[in-house]
């Protein structure tokens, strides 16, 4: 079934990529590290010798060659361009934060404006890594700054002058500290957590166009291959009618001849029917009428112990059904909405169709429990569902059951230039999804060429 399929293509092409994409690469942590290096050296020098402030230079240029030796260390031992686990990742940022608390700590500790880098760490780690690692980066940070309150060495200052800020203008900046580091990280986060979930969804949809497409175009490439057969088959049928004619009457010879002409004439006739429908058009870029539209989303559904009831409405009683260009996507997305109706209805489903010169509606409603008001208006997003996760009413179905569904058939009806509403009944219970789309009719199919008796019954020519 396309849901199995669904989930499949989504599962095995996908979700191991994703939860790569959430780890550091080597070389970004290392090349922050060189920036990092870069500016605390620029910051030192310029302050000891044009600002002419007097500090703990020599253990302050020592930490920053410390970090200098560990980029080097790693540079040497292990390749930039690979992913690494969150461990060493975690590992590589808990030294940052080590580093930069010795640097502040000797340079004025929170009075210290250079103290708001301690946050970088943390903000790193939200945005890549799991949460049990930015929570151990966090913590650190709080009681590591919150030492520094107490624990620090004076503020570079210019000779003969000492500057000691009040303790509350301190406690004001670790306050200040923490909510900046909170509010930019828990941002950070979901903005990133948002991003990767879009993407997966994205991919998600991707694979099963990607899978669609390729099931349409297996019509297309059966036509061809009637084509190919076409002449050999033909061969065959003379090389018999000749042996059956040179062969004495009644012989085995003779009758093996004959069962051979007959059964290559059935070869034919179906190669021709393939041929046929090659030349109309593969099954990509074949036409339906909009009542075959109609059936082929919604046959898959009968016979499951809901009912279907489809309805044309036509803009006047003379108007000649809308003939459509086919299109996978199209007919997948159409397919998920009325699937998600049966699958909440409670007894009947009700597909309704109308069209003007311009546009054609299609609206899907159902008699069960509609939208949550909680999920109206996020439905379409990627990971909104009000199906259970486990339980009798989590079983598999399009998009693997988290959420999907809705969104990849948003996102295909969206793609072809259609638009999608979801509401509830006004009368009742049960939701109402509309689609509408331009009316875009297919061109005529083309007429099959025609073919002379010698196509199939010319000999191959002989050297």
């Amino acid at each position: 079934m396309n849901a199995m399929k669904a989930a499949s293509l989504f599962d095995n092409r996908w979700r191991e990529d994703v939860y790569q994409t959430g780890r550091l690469r080597r070389s970004t942590l290392v090349s922050l590290r060189w920036l990092a290096i870069a500016g605390q050296s620029l910051s030192v020098l310029f302050v000891f010798f044009v600002l002419k402030m007097r500090f703990p230079v020599l253990p302050v240029m020592a930490l920053i060659a410390l970090s200098a030796f560990v980029n080097i260390a790693i540079l040497a031992a292990a390749p930039l361009d690979r992913r690494i686990s969150n461990r060493e990742a975690g590992g590589q940022l808990f030294y940052d934060v080590l580093q930069l608390f010795a640097l502040i700590y000797l340079v004025g500790g929170l009075q210290n404006p250079f103290v708001i880098l301690l946050m970088v760490p943390v903000v790193v780690s939200a945005k890549t890594l799991d949460k049990a690692v930015f929570g151990i980066l966090a913590g650190t940070v709080a009681l590591l700054s919150l030492l520094l309150l107490y624990a620090h060495l004076p503020l570079p200052w210019f000779d003969g002058e000492t500057l000691e800020l009040p303790l509350l203008y301190q406690l004001g900046m670790w306050l200040a500290l923490m909510v900046g580091m909170l509010f930019t990280s828990t941002y950070t986060w979901r903005t990133t957590a948002q991003t990767r979930r879009m993407t997966e969804a994205l991919a998600a949809t991707d694979a099963i166009l990607a899978h669609e497409t390729k099931l349409s175009a297996l019509g297309g490439m059966a036509a061809a291959a009637a084509h190919k057969l076409g002449t050999p088959l033909s061969t065959i049928q003379l090389v018999a009618r000749e042996i059956s004619n040179a062969a004495e009457p009644g012989s085995e010879l003779a009758e093996d001849a004959e069962l051979i002409i007959s059964q290559s004439q059935t070869c034919r006739d179906i190669l021709m029917e393939l041929g046929q429908r090659g030349d109309e058009g593969d099954l990509v870029h074949d036409q339906l009428s909009l009542d075959e539209l109609i059936r082929e989303i919604t046959e898959p559904f009968v016979g499951f112990g809901k009912e279907i009831d489809t309805k044309l409405i036509p803009e006047s009683p003379d108007a000649k059904i809308p003939v459509l260009a086919r299109r996978p996507e199209f007919v997948y997305g159409l397919t998920n909405i009325v699937e998600n109706a049966a699958d909440f209805a409670e007894s009947r489903v009700e597909v309704k169709c109308s069209w003007t010169p311009d546009f054609i509606s299609l609206t899907v409603s159902d008699d069960g429990p509609g939208f949550s008001a909680s999920v109206l208006d996020k439905v379409g997003e990627p990971y909104i569902s009000q199906r259970p996760r486990h339980g009798p009413g989590a079983r598999k179905r399009r998009g693997g059951g988290m959420g999907l569904g809705v969104f990849i058939a948003t996102t295909l009806i969206e793609r072809v230039g259609g638009s999608i509403s979801f509401s509830n009944r006004k009368e009742g219970s049960g939701a109402v999804v509309q689609i509408c789309w331009p009316r875009q009719t297919a061109p005529k199919p083309k007429a099959p060429p025609t073919r002379t008796r010698g196509w199939f019954w010319r000999r191959a020519p002989t050297s």
